[in-house]
């Protein structure tokens, strides 16, 4: 029986995603099968609040449900909805002449489409509904587009708020009111941000559209730029150097040097993930960066140049400047090749990708290549035979750039750092990024249990989830207690993190996988020294916790204070 799941936005994002997960397992048992489509529905379950009329559901069973049963007994609950479902006939819609209400969608996206992407959805859900306000998030995470707005939903929207890092496609939005802005001003000045929308969001015309991109389209704060041109490549390159790293990382498991004996399984783990995945790397993130900036025309020509900057050892910075170079040269042809109507379907799949191709794989053999190579040479040959003493700073250095902003741009700039150093075989500046991101939300957990009274119940029990949230490497958890009291929290999670940093590189740990957090120790040989790394993150978590359970002011004091 094809069943469909109706979750009350209430519970929160975290909590529907699990309890849709619980379901999902364990509707196989129970004879059914979920799906997103209500026109195929033969049995409807609301959790987490009343139905409200929905004339679509007419003539098909429904069932309203328990949440807390559905997640703590998902096989008996899926039992029993399917024995007390009733047939569903909404009621007749009396005329109203209330106000109407605004109705706004949104999307979220962050580079990694773990934290931020979800958590700026919930602030935006939260506040829309506190204004009284219609309101449904599209998050596009890293398993791709999650609570999907349809195009009746864009058709009734009055106003877009796109809060995202990256690129991300808007075509279905053109000719909507649309305002642009970032997961991190979304999160932490929501009440601002909504504002803004409202007073500054203007007409959005996507490119496919119109052969330039707008000129204006509410793009003041999260609108496009270098920086965002280059997380969109990092987010596009993160799943191929996860694979890759835990493919090498799996080879070892047979020895070190198990994969030079030629036709063993180590051989081959390392061929995909040393010979395969790792050489796609910059490629894709030389592909992506082209893409965000000139859409598809660029995708061609930047990956062309990634592998070119791969040939010449250029390696990642060539790549960089490759996927700068093709998106900017398919954009400029873009918008300044005018060609005759019959042949402007020729534009993008032909003149641009060829001559942007061109050029870029031209420039990148006689100019950029030789030189690059040079430097990139030079910076893993430092990189490589570092002193203690330097390794350590620049341990420090990146532990604390982790916990300066937690998800923000100087988070990232280090986090981007240590990802793109795995194409160069380079694993220990990514091992100390790791460490020191897990610091804030680990520290802010200890603080809520060794100084428990100086905490509100609600901090306590977030400190619960911030700690789960740092041993996955999401340092966004650290987010609620930063934003409350940033003079202590912050340098107390600069200075953890910094010595975690410190420590990781002092004692050589090595990361293969770029995120993960303590899980990618599932996986042996994925991060080495195991004790070594343990204790550095245990060391700048105790400082930073205790730190700033000694600091931290109780409540009363603080709102006295404000």
């Amino acid at each position: 029986m094809k069943t469909l799941l109706i979750i009350d936005k209430s519970l929160g994002l975290a909590r529907s995603h699990l309890v849709k997960k619980l379901l999902g397992a364990a509707a196989a048992k129970a004879d059914l099968t979920l799906t997103d489509k209500i026109d195929e529905s033969e049995l409807a379950i609301v959790l987490g609040g009343a139905l409200s009329a929905d004339s679509a559901l007419n003539g098909r069973k429904v069932y309203v449900g328990d949440v807390e049963l559905a997640a703590s007994q998902p096989e008996q609950f899926l039992t029993q909805a399917k024995a007390q479902a009733e047939p569903y006939q909404a009621p007749a819609a009396a005329p109203v002449s209330a106000p109407s209400v605004p109705r706004i969608v949104a999307v979220t996206a962050c580079p990694t489409g773990v934290a931020h992407t979800f958590m700026a959805a919930e602030a935006i859900e939260q506040e829309a509904k506190k204004r009284g306000w219609w309101v449904k998030v599209e998050t596009r995470g890293s398993v791709g587009a999650g609570n999907a707005i349809t195009p009746e939903e864009v058709e009734q929207a009055d106003l877009v708020i796109v809060a995202a890092d990256i690129e991300v496609d808007l075509s279905k939005f053109a000719g909507k009111k649309m305002y642009r802005t970032s997961t991190g001003l979304a999160l932490k000045k929501t009440a601002q941000e909504l504002d803004k929308a409202q007073a500054e969001a203007t007409v959005y015309q996507s490119s496919a559209q119109s052969g330039a991109q707008p000129a204006s389209t509410g793009q003041k704060k999260g609108g496009a730029g270098p920086y965002r041109h280059l997380l969109t490549g990092v987010s596009y390159m993160l799943p191929v150097v996860v694979a890759g790293g835990l493919c090498i990382a799996l080879s070892f498991l047979f020895g070190i040097e198990a994969f030079k004996e030629e036709g063993t399984l180590a051989a081959h783990l390392m061929t995909i993930g040393g010979g395969s995945a790792f050489k796609l790397m910059v490629p894709v993130l030389a592909g992506y960066i082209a893409f965000s900036i000139a859409d598809r025309p660029g995708l061609a020509p930047g990956m062309v140049g990634g592998m070119l900057a791969m040939s010449t050892g250029a390696g990642f910075l060539g790549g960089i400047i490759a996927g700068f170079l093709a998106g900017y040269l398919a954009k400029a042809l873009s918008d300044h090749v005018k060609l005759p109507q019959s042949m402007s379907a020729l534009k993008p799949i032909l003149i641009i990708p060829l001559v942007a191709t061109l050029i870029t794989g031209l420039i990148m053999i006689y100019v950029v290549g030789t030189p690059v190579a040079k430097i990139l040479t030079g910076l893993t040959s430092w990189l490589q035979s570092m002193g203690t003493a330097n390794a350590v700073i620049l341990g420090a250095i990146l532990g604390g750039m982790m916990c300066t902003d937690m998800g923000g741009p100087v988070n990232k700039v280090a986090y981007v750092f240590g990802t793109t150093l795995l194409s160069s075989q380079i694993y220990a500046p990514m091992a100390a990024v790791m460490a020191g991101g897990m610091v804030p939300p680990l520290a802010m957990g200890l603080a809520t249990l060794v100084a428990a009274k100086k905490f509100s119940a609600s901090e306590r029990e977030g400190g619960k989830a911030a700690f789960v949230l740092g041993l996955c490497f999401i340092s966004e958890g650290a987010i609620p207690y930063a934003a409350r009291d940033p003079m202590r929290v912050l340098p107390c999670c600069i200075l953890g993190g910094a010595i975690t940093g410190a420590l990781s590189m002092a004692v050589g740990a090595h990361l293969m996988a770029p995120h993960g957090g303590l899980f990618v120790l599932l996986i042996p040989g994925a991060i080495t020294p195991v004790l070594g790394y343990l204790f550095a993150i245990l060391a700048g978590t105790a400082v930073a916790g205790l730190l700033y359970a000694v600091l931290k002011r109780p409540d009363e004091q603080l709102v006295k204070a404000a």
